[in-house]
């Protein structure tokens, strides 16, 4: 059992896209008799595989949670994450299991390592009727001044993000009584890279995942239902790849501007991992060039569990 001056019950790994986090969480998970519950805004739905890098195989026998949970063209938001993310951890620890959430969501990681306090809002039609006339300079307005100090400014960048912000922001601000959330201790980890080799990365992944058929998978995405808006609503992979399939991009234009997008994307979950910790979040950087299981397990001997999960 690792010894320590202070007790935790909830480990978390977190890092940018590419970043070897579900390996690192995988090996914690077999030496610590732990689960994982995965953080990704886009794992919990079933069909979008490698699009979304859920890479399942190598959870081998290791149990995993809040993938493959809904449906594609389904909502489910950070509010639903929260809820599920609670309810998970409550239950690894009646199995007398350490949880490890592991994931690269930064909003979704912060809704609950901070607190957000979030409601359920469904769907308002009248809303949805009075915004649809306006533009997205205009919603982008009138998000920003129903919410001024936004969480996810991808909220600003699409047309059904605005609309479904701004439903939120609504719908939060009828809303009085809220209970409380769940008491955590976590211990948070991340994986960071040099900016060149983590570009490498991106690269090798990308490609990879084109030969693995990522193309077909949007394909039969859309074909199963799932119309092109909203395909491109999931973001990066796909989006430009529903462009392709929709004949408004070539096969080299898709492949550069994903490489672009892919490492643009990386900059922002680092941009939003420096802001947790500017908001009191405290994380232990590892490099990943390094041996990042072994620069955690000298971490971990320094520290204790709430119960004995680990050995």
């Amino acid at each position: 059992m690792f010894k320590a001056d202070s007790a935790y019950d909830l480990l978390v790994i977190l890092g940018v896209t590419a970043g070897g986090k579900t390996t690192l969480a995988v090996e914690a998970a077999r030496h610590l008799n732990a689960e994982i519950i995965s953080a990704d805004s886009r794992q919990v739905y079933r069909g979008m595989d490698l699009g979304t890098g859920k890479d399942l195989a190598e959870y081998g026998d290791v149990p995993y949670h809040l993938i493959d949970i809904a449906d594609p063209g389904s909502e489910y938001n950070v509010f639903n994450f929260q809820r599920d993310c609670f309810a998970a951890i409550a239950k690894i620890h009646q199995r007398g299991r350490l949880p490890i959430i592991c994931g690269g969501t930064g909003m979704y990681l912060d809704a609950v390592l901070r607190g957000y306090r979030l409601i359920e809002v469904p769907e308002n039609p009248e809303l949805r009727s009075e915004l649809a006339p306006l533009s997205e300079d205009q919603l982008r307005e009138k998000l920003i001044h129903l919410k001024p100090q936004q969480h996810n400014r991808s909220d600003l960048d699409e047309r059904l993000r605005l609309i479904r912000a701004i439903e939120i922001a609504v719908g939060e601000a009828a809303t009085t009584a809220q209970s409380p959330l769940p008491q955590i201790s976590p211990l948070v980890f991340g994986v960071r890279w040099p900016r060149d080799i983590l570009r490498q990365r991106i690269s090798q992944r990308l490609q990879q995942r084109l030969e693995q058929g990522m193309i077909n998978e949007v394909q039969e995405l859309h074909d199963a239902g799932v119309p092109w808006p909203q395909l491109e609503f999931y973001g990066l992979e796909y989006r430009l790849i529903a462009q392709h399939l929709q004949g408004q991009l070539n096969d080299n234009d898709m492949v550069q501007k994903l490489r672009s997008a892919i490492g643009q994307f990386a900059k922002r979950q680092e941009t939003f991992f420096r802001r947790m910790e500017k908001r009191g979040v405290k994380i232990h950087w590892l490099e990943g060039q390094g041996d990042v299981w072994g620069e955690m397990v000298e971490i971990l001997k320094t520290v204790s569990f709430a119960v004995p999960f680990g050995t």
